[in-house]
């Protein structure tokens, strides 16, 4: 494994970071009171790759690596977690399954639209009374022919709203059986699909999270992906992916309130010196940095042997669990440098805070990961 940031990533963090500072920046608070989805912002971010990172040249995506594909969601989430999630999720679930799992004729159609940003798309496993318990979903698909009839709920789905198209998971056997679930590409606009519930969140509020509602949906077969019975394999393969997404974007969020917490630091004086020169101050700041730094490592781990093509469910579990407490850590001492000024909205650190808890509950709690990961040291 090679610690040197290449040029190219470097090339790439410097236009993201540069993006993020003119077109989201401004606006961050704005929307985060609003609870605004930019989706205007997305198209404009297709112009530069950055919702085709990982897709090849050849469907119109930018053909880039994970690693650079980690450093844009560090630039994007040190500005708007809400953003960088957003992204994340329309990269590594979305386009990231159809680009794993999607016939030629259906990469052919799909991917050329998602990674230029022409389309937003969404990702739908979770219901509202299966989160971790998958296998006991409730959305079903039922054969009526070359058809498929979807009826069920989805819920906590970024962009189940205002996307163009949505990969679902359905269930096409009876619950908790093996291989009982199949993956589904549906378009916006297919009768009996439908938005239902926008959640009013703690954080992240800039990302949308909606329900999406089927009611006798008709599908061809041709948008089922895969074999009939793969699409829990499928998730979980998905998953691993998207587990480097949320490290990424936890380490972004860390980062973000650890420097505004440097640098206040050094600019607050009590005692007629900088707060930083006090060992209270400057011993959080050092448990901080060394604690985002060992995340970066383990992201970087996962994407090392992600690259390879090597198993990395374990090495993804580890970083997402790692990095994404690390963001909460690191986001709640931040608020306590700034003090009584971190409680407010005129400093970043609220936010950051806010946003970061998200990192430890979505595409997995904690705890299921830390269920994974024992899982696999216990082969």
């Amino acid at each position: 494994m090679n610690f040197l940031t290449s040029e190219l990533t470097q090339q790439v963090s410097e236009s993201t970071r540069e993006f993020a500072k003119q077109y989201i920046k401004p606006h961050v608070m704005e929307w985060d009171e609003t609870q605004h989805f930019p989706i205007e912002l997305f198209h404009e971010m297709g112009k530069l790759g950055l919702m085709g990172v990982l897709v090849p040249e050849e469907y119109g995506g930018a053909g880039l690596s994970y690693y650079e594909y980690v450093s844009i969601l560090q630039e994007i989430g040190k500005v708007c977690g809400s953003i960088g999630l957003s992204v994340a999720a329309h990269n590594s679930l979305c386009t990231g399954h159809i680009l794993t799992f999607g016939n030629e004729e259906q990469k052919k159609k799909y991917l050329p639209k998602l990674a230029t940003g022409e389309w937003i798309g969404a990702w739908g496993l979770t219901e509202p009374n299966t989160g971790s318990d998958a296998g006991n979903m409730k959305t079903t698909a039922v054969r009526d022919g070359d058809h498929w009839v979807l009826n069920g709920t989805k819920c906590w789905i970024t962009h189940g709203k205002s996307s163009n198209v949505a990969v679902v998971i359905a269930r096409t056997g009876e619950a908790r059986a093996k291989d009982n679930a199949t993956a589904f590409i549906v378009e916006r606009g297919a009768p009996g699909f439908s938005a239902g519930k926008k959640e009013n969140k703690l954080g992240m509020r800039a990302s949308e999270t909606t329900e999406m509602i089927f009611d006798n949906c008709r599908i061809p077969d041709t948008n089922r992906m895969g074999e009939i019975g793969s699409g829990f394999k499928q998730s979980l393969k998905i998953l691993d992916g998207g587990r480097i997404s949320i490290a990424a974007l936890s380490l972004g969020i860390a980062r973000g309130a650890f420097e505004a917490a440097t640098q206040y630091s050094k600019e607050r004086h009590q005692f007629d010196q900088p707060i930083c020169n006090f060992q209270g101050i400057s011993f959080k700041l050092a448990d901080m940095a060394t604690e985002i730094e060992a995340a970066t490592l383990l992201t970087l781990q996962a994407c090392d042997l992600k690259m390879r093509g090597l198993p990395m469910t374990k090495e993804s579990a580890m970083a997402k669990y790692y990095a994404s407490e690390v963001a909460v850590k690191v986001s709640n001492e931040a608020v306590q440098v700034f003090g009584g000024y971190g409680y407010t909205k005129d400093f970043p650190v609220e936010k950051y805070y806010r946003d970061s808890k998200l990192c430890t509950i979505g595409e997995g709690t904690s705890e299921i990961q830390k269920l994974v990961i024992s899982r696999e040291v216990l082969k």
